[in-house]
């Protein structure tokens, strides 16, 4: 059976995002003309995922309101005759299923998708973190192609992978391929979360896109809190390749960067970046942006 199943984790506080996160979800900041989650959805969507789970947790009921039909809005838009504004909204008509659950303490990653466990039962699912878009506006059929993965090759999990630069590795879980240099896809035999510049195994690092067997909820059982109190979903991926599951990695291809929208810097690139790319806005940002930026003929920099 095709793997139709989404769980989304968006139950992060959003701490290093204060005070824009203070009363709405890192989740709903719009990146460009759409909020984050948005972009997420409907990557899934494109990818033929049909069920989506949302993980939420206080202060998250504005994406529960995102995705549900606003009949009133609709009914105002017509009566005031600005009918043009609906394709905004064709998102509200995708034939998808929406649930929501609640983590009612913030124990990690790995708690949120354990939370998923009573929908999930014993079928396969796909994890999207919900604060981390894969290519611009979304455009990214990774999912995809780790479900067509995950099905042929008989895994019982597949992650996807981008290169960072070494010095970056400190910041991320990374890869262990198995022996020699990994292609496109690859076996993945280990995890090392955060390891040093010199212990790292590779520079793939995790991309915010999995595919997991049931296997996983048992792993996630048994693993132990660490830092913090939080049990890690990838200590849970690390248990269940230890104890024999078939592992996959995947790399995002060049176009398929990842944006994550977890603190103000690279939130501020996301945006830029999206902003520039928008067919209708983006020229005049870009002129916008230059006329800003750019020493001026005197050497006066342009800026008021």
């Amino acid at each position: 059976m095709a793997i139709d199943l989404a769980v989304v984790p968006v139950a992060g506080q959003g701490t290093r995002l204060l005070p824009s996160t203070k009363s709405q979800p890192k989740e709903m900041l719009p990146v460009g003309r759409k909020p984050v989650v948005q972009y997420v959805v409907e990557e899934l969507a494109n990818s033929g995922i049909g069920r989506l789970m949302f993980i939420t947790g206080p202060g998250k009921a504005s994406i529960e309101n995102h995705f549900d039909t606003n009949w009133e809005l609709i009914t105002f838009l017509r009566e005031t005759g600005r009918e043009e504004l609906l394709e905004e909204l064709d998102f509200e008509r995708q034939s998808l299923e929406y649930f929501y659950t609640r983590q009612r303490r913030q124990l990690g990653l790995g708690h949120a998708v354990l939370c998923a466990r009573p929908l999930v039962g014993d079928q396969p699912f796909v994890v999207a973190l919900g604060d981390s878009i894969i290519g611009v506006n979304a455009q990214s059929n990774i999912v995809a192609r780790m479900v067509e993965r995950f099905e042929a090759d008989g895994a019982d999990v597949v992650v996807a992978f981008e290169e960072v630069p070494r010095e970056e590795v400190v910041r991320y879980g990374i890869a262990r391929p198995a022996d020699g240099e990994p292609g496109d896809v690859f076996e993945l035999t280990d995890l090392v979360e955060k390891p040093s510049i010199d212990e790292a195994p590779s520079q793939l690092a995790v991309a915010a896109r999995y595919v997991l067997s049931p296997r996983i909820f048992d792993a996630l059982e048994s693993t132990e809190p660490g830092k913090g109190g939080e049990i890690q979903l990838t200590d849970a991926i690390r248990r269940v390749l230890a104890d024999g599951g078939r592992g996959v990695g995947i790399r995002l291809k060049s176009s398929e960067r990842r944006f994550d929208i977890g603190n103000f810097g690279s939130y501020f690139r996301a945006f830029t970046e999206f902003a520039l790319a928008d067919p209708r806005y983006g020229e005049e940002l870009r002129a916008f942006v230059r006329q800003r930026v750019e020493p001026a003929g005197d050497g006066d920099a342009g800026c008021s």
